[in-house]
Protein backbone atom coordinates (compact mmCIF):
# COMPACT_ATOMS: atom_id res chain seq x y z
CA UNK A 1 0.00 0.00 0.00
CA UNK A 2 1.13 3.37 -0.39
CA UNK A 3 1.70 5.73 2.00
CA UNK A 4 -2.16 7.24 2.28
CA UNK A 5 -3.61 8.78 5.28
CA UNK A 6 -7.38 10.09 6.20
CA UNK A 7 -8.53 12.35 8.75
CA UNK A 8 -11.23 12.06 10.86
CA UNK A 9 -12.50 15.80 10.10
CA UNK A 10 -14.87 17.99 12.60
CA UNK A 11 -13.78 20.79 11.46
CA UNK A 12 -12.65 21.85 15.07
CA UNK A 13 -9.01 23.02 15.88
CA UNK A 14 -8.23 19.49 16.89
CA UNK A 15 -8.69 17.89 13.89
CA UNK A 16 -7.68 20.51 12.16
CA UNK A 17 -4.32 20.27 13.29
CA UNK A 18 -4.18 16.62 13.03
CA UNK A 19 -4.69 17.45 9.10
CA UNK A 20 -1.79 19.62 8.98
CA UNK A 21 0.63 16.82 11.11
CA UNK A 22 -1.23 14.42 7.87
CA UNK A 23 0.13 16.86 5.24
CA UNK A 24 3.43 17.31 6.25
CA UNK A 25 4.04 13.18 6.85
CA UNK A 26 2.33 11.43 4.12
CA UNK A 27 1.93 11.50 0.16
CA UNK A 28 -1.95 11.32 0.17
CA UNK A 29 -3.87 12.35 2.37
CA UNK A 30 -8.02 12.52 2.45
CA UNK A 31 -10.78 13.49 4.93
CA UNK A 32 -14.02 12.31 5.95
CA UNK A 33 -16.47 14.08 8.23
CA UNK A 34 -19.59 12.53 9.81
CA UNK A 35 -23.29 13.59 10.40
CA UNK A 36 -24.74 11.81 13.46
CA UNK A 37 -27.69 14.02 14.46
CA UNK A 38 -25.19 16.63 16.12
CA UNK A 39 -26.87 20.75 16.77
CA UNK A 40 -23.52 21.86 15.71
CA UNK A 41 -23.35 19.72 12.08
CA UNK A 42 -23.61 23.01 9.33
CA UNK A 43 -20.91 24.86 10.95
CA UNK A 44 -18.83 21.84 11.76
CA UNK A 45 -19.64 20.90 8.25
CA UNK A 46 -18.70 24.11 6.70
CA UNK A 47 -15.44 23.94 8.87
CA UNK A 48 -14.18 21.25 7.67
CA UNK A 49 -15.19 22.21 4.26
CA UNK A 50 -13.14 25.43 4.40
CA UNK A 51 -10.11 23.23 5.97
CA UNK A 52 -9.83 20.90 2.83
CA UNK A 53 -10.29 23.46 0.54
CA UNK A 54 -7.37 25.69 2.04
CA UNK A 55 -5.17 22.34 2.73
CA UNK A 56 -6.32 20.65 -1.24
CA UNK A 57 -7.51 17.25 0.45
CA UNK A 58 -11.00 15.74 -0.91
CA UNK A 59 -13.78 15.57 1.84
CA UNK A 60 -16.09 12.64 2.04
CA UNK A 61 -19.03 13.50 4.39
CA UNK A 62 -21.55 10.30 5.32
CA UNK A 63 -24.89 10.71 7.38
CA UNK A 64 -24.97 8.05 9.86
CA UNK A 65 -28.62 6.98 11.58
CA UNK A 66 -29.57 9.80 13.58
CA UNK A 67 -31.75 7.49 15.76
CA UNK A 68 -28.78 6.10 16.97
CA UNK A 69 -28.25 8.62 19.47
CA UNK A 70 -31.83 9.67 20.06
CA UNK A 71 -32.80 9.62 23.63
CA UNK A 72 -29.26 9.49 25.20
CA UNK A 73 -29.21 12.58 27.35
CA UNK A 74 -26.51 13.67 25.28
CA UNK A 75 -27.18 18.01 25.29
CA UNK A 76 -25.18 18.27 21.63
CA UNK A 77 -27.95 15.39 19.66
CA UNK A 78 -30.75 17.70 18.34
CA UNK A 79 -33.20 15.29 18.61
CA UNK A 80 -32.97 15.16 22.22
CA UNK A 81 -33.80 18.86 22.43
CA UNK A 82 -31.36 20.09 25.45
CA UNK A 83 -30.60 23.21 26.58
CA UNK A 84 -27.02 23.74 25.99
CA UNK A 85 -24.50 23.92 28.88
CA UNK A 86 -22.59 27.72 29.84
CA UNK A 87 -20.06 25.70 32.10
CA UNK A 88 -16.51 24.74 32.11
CA UNK A 89 -15.91 20.97 31.59
CA UNK A 90 -14.57 21.19 35.30
CA UNK A 91 -17.85 22.65 36.03
CA UNK A 92 -19.98 19.27 34.40
CA UNK A 93 -17.46 16.80 36.59
CA UNK A 94 -18.10 18.83 39.59
CA UNK A 95 -21.85 19.22 38.86
CA UNK A 96 -22.72 15.89 37.27
CA UNK A 97 -20.03 13.29 36.99
CA UNK A 98 -20.31 11.95 33.09
CA UNK A 99 -20.51 15.04 30.86
CA UNK A 100 -23.94 15.76 29.63
CA UNK A 101 -22.35 16.36 26.38
CA UNK A 102 -21.15 12.79 25.95
CA UNK A 103 -22.97 10.87 23.22
CA UNK A 104 -22.31 7.26 24.05
CA UNK A 105 -19.67 5.54 22.42
CA UNK A 106 -19.68 8.46 19.78
CA UNK A 107 -15.76 7.85 19.06
CA UNK A 108 -16.55 3.77 18.75
CA UNK A 109 -18.46 4.22 16.15
CA UNK A 110 -16.96 6.83 13.88
CA UNK A 111 -13.50 5.43 14.50
CA UNK A 112 -14.79 2.38 13.14
CA UNK A 113 -16.71 4.05 10.21
CA UNK A 114 -13.62 5.81 9.38
CA UNK A 115 -11.76 2.53 9.62
CA UNK A 116 -14.06 1.10 6.84
CA UNK A 117 -13.68 4.56 4.56
CA UNK A 118 -9.93 4.54 5.18
CA UNK A 119 -9.58 0.54 4.20
CA UNK A 120 -11.98 1.39 1.09
CA UNK A 121 -9.29 4.22 0.08
CA UNK A 122 -6.52 2.03 0.61
CA UNK A 123 -5.13 4.39 3.10
CA UNK A 124 -2.56 2.68 5.95
CA UNK A 125 -3.26 5.72 8.12
CA UNK A 126 -5.98 6.86 10.42
CA UNK A 127 -5.34 10.27 12.11
CA UNK A 128 -8.26 11.19 15.06
CA UNK A 129 -7.87 14.18 17.41
CA UNK A 130 -8.39 12.92 20.69
CA UNK A 131 -6.78 14.80 23.50
CA UNK A 132 -6.16 14.54 27.01
CA UNK A 133 -8.27 17.29 28.66
CA UNK A 134 -11.34 14.91 27.28
CA UNK A 135 -9.88 11.95 28.56
CA UNK A 136 -9.63 13.66 32.32
CA UNK A 137 -11.77 12.17 35.45
CA UNK A 138 -13.30 9.91 32.89
CA UNK A 139 -15.61 12.46 31.43
CA UNK A 140 -15.39 11.19 28.05
CA UNK A 141 -14.53 6.91 28.64
CA UNK A 142 -13.99 6.84 24.63
CA UNK A 143 -11.21 9.64 24.54
CA UNK A 144 -8.93 7.83 27.02
CA UNK A 145 -5.61 6.24 26.27
CA UNK A 146 -7.53 2.61 27.47
CA UNK A 147 -10.25 3.04 24.80
CA UNK A 148 -7.83 4.30 22.50
CA UNK A 149 -5.02 1.71 22.73
CA UNK A 150 -8.37 -1.08 22.43
CA UNK A 151 -9.82 0.86 19.29
CA UNK A 152 -6.11 1.22 17.62
CA UNK A 153 -5.57 -2.51 18.35
CA UNK A 154 -8.94 -3.81 17.12
CA UNK A 155 -8.77 -1.43 13.85
CA UNK A 156 -5.41 -3.21 12.96
CA UNK A 157 -6.58 -6.36 13.63
CA UNK A 158 -10.09 -5.82 11.95
CA UNK A 159 -8.42 -4.60 8.69
CA UNK A 160 -6.22 -7.39 8.08
CA UNK A 161 -3.29 -5.66 9.90
CA UNK A 162 -3.99 -2.68 7.01
CA UNK A 163 -5.16 0.52 8.67
CA UNK A 164 -3.30 2.02 11.74
CA UNK A 165 -5.15 4.30 14.13
CA UNK A 166 -3.10 7.90 15.10
CA UNK A 167 -4.09 9.93 18.12
CA UNK A 168 -0.96 12.60 17.99
CA UNK A 169 -2.85 14.40 20.51
CA UNK A 170 -3.54 12.08 23.06
CA UNK A 171 -1.46 13.34 25.98
CA UNK A 172 -1.55 16.61 25.10
CA UNK A 173 -3.54 19.62 26.18
CA UNK A 174 -5.53 21.81 24.32
CA UNK A 175 -2.95 24.63 25.01
CA UNK A 176 -0.45 22.31 23.77
CA UNK A 177 -2.61 22.23 20.90
CA UNK A 178 -2.75 25.41 20.15
CA UNK A 179 0.90 26.23 20.40
CA UNK A 180 1.65 22.86 18.10
CA UNK A 181 -1.44 24.65 15.47
CA UNK A 182 0.50 28.18 15.41
CA UNK A 183 3.83 26.51 14.65
CA UNK A 184 2.22 24.42 11.90
CA UNK A 185 0.25 27.96 10.63
CA UNK A 186 -3.05 26.00 10.96
CA UNK A 187 -5.61 28.38 9.66
CA UNK A 188 -8.06 28.89 13.26
CA UNK A 189 -10.09 31.25 11.73
CA UNK A 190 -11.61 28.32 9.50
CA UNK A 191 -11.99 26.06 12.36
CA UNK A 192 -15.07 26.02 14.79
CA UNK A 193 -15.39 24.30 18.20
CA UNK A 194 -18.63 25.85 19.52
CA UNK A 195 -21.63 23.06 20.56
CA UNK A 196 -24.01 25.81 20.16
CA UNK A 197 -24.12 25.61 15.95
CA UNK A 198 -24.12 29.27 15.46
CA UNK A 199 -22.94 31.55 12.48
CA UNK A 200 -20.11 32.56 15.20
CA UNK A 201 -18.84 30.69 18.36
CA UNK A 202 -20.85 31.71 21.42
CA UNK A 203 -17.79 31.99 24.22
CA UNK A 204 -19.53 30.04 27.13
CA UNK A 205 -20.03 26.79 26.05
CA UNK A 206 -17.87 24.08 27.27
CA UNK A 207 -15.62 23.56 24.27
CA UNK A 208 -15.47 27.54 23.95
CA UNK A 209 -14.16 27.94 27.42
CA UNK A 210 -11.27 25.44 27.03
CA UNK A 211 -10.27 27.11 23.18
CA UNK A 212 -10.29 30.81 25.43
CA UNK A 213 -8.38 29.71 27.67
CA UNK A 214 -6.23 27.25 25.11
CA UNK A 215 -5.32 30.79 23.50
CA UNK A 216 -4.92 32.90 26.55
CA UNK A 217 -2.29 30.37 27.66
CA UNK A 218 -0.24 30.82 24.37
CA UNK A 219 -0.99 34.73 24.70
CA UNK A 220 -2.29 34.85 21.34
CA UNK A 221 -5.71 35.86 20.00
CA UNK A 222 -8.36 33.41 18.56
CA UNK A 223 -8.89 34.87 14.55
CA UNK A 224 -12.21 32.51 14.62
CA UNK A 225 -15.26 34.74 15.49
CA UNK A 226 -17.63 34.64 18.25
CA UNK A 227 -21.00 35.99 19.63
CA UNK A 228 -19.37 38.22 22.49
CA UNK A 229 -16.54 39.91 23.14
CA UNK A 230 -13.84 38.32 24.81
CA UNK A 231 -10.86 39.74 26.76
CA UNK A 232 -7.51 38.31 25.58
CA UNK A 233 -5.73 39.71 28.02
CA UNK A 234 -7.31 37.58 30.72
CA UNK A 235 -5.50 34.13 31.60
CA UNK A 236 -7.81 33.25 34.12
CA UNK A 237 -10.20 30.07 33.33
CA UNK A 238 -13.10 31.14 32.02
CA UNK A 239 -14.41 33.38 29.72
CA UNK A 240 -13.69 37.23 29.87
CA UNK A 241 -16.17 39.71 28.76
Amino acid sequence: MSDKAVVLLSGGMDSGVCLALARLQHTEVKCVSFYYGQTHSLAESQAAQRLVEYYDVPLKYISLPTEMFTGTGSVIVAANRLDQLKMTYEEIQASYGVSPTYVPFRNGLLLSAASVFALKEEAEYLYAGMHSEDARNWAYPDCTPEFLGAMANAIYVGTYHKVRLLTPLQWMTKGEIVSIGLKLELPFKYTYSCYAGGEKQCGTCPTCVGRIHAFRVNEAIDPAPYAIEIDWHNNMEGVGV
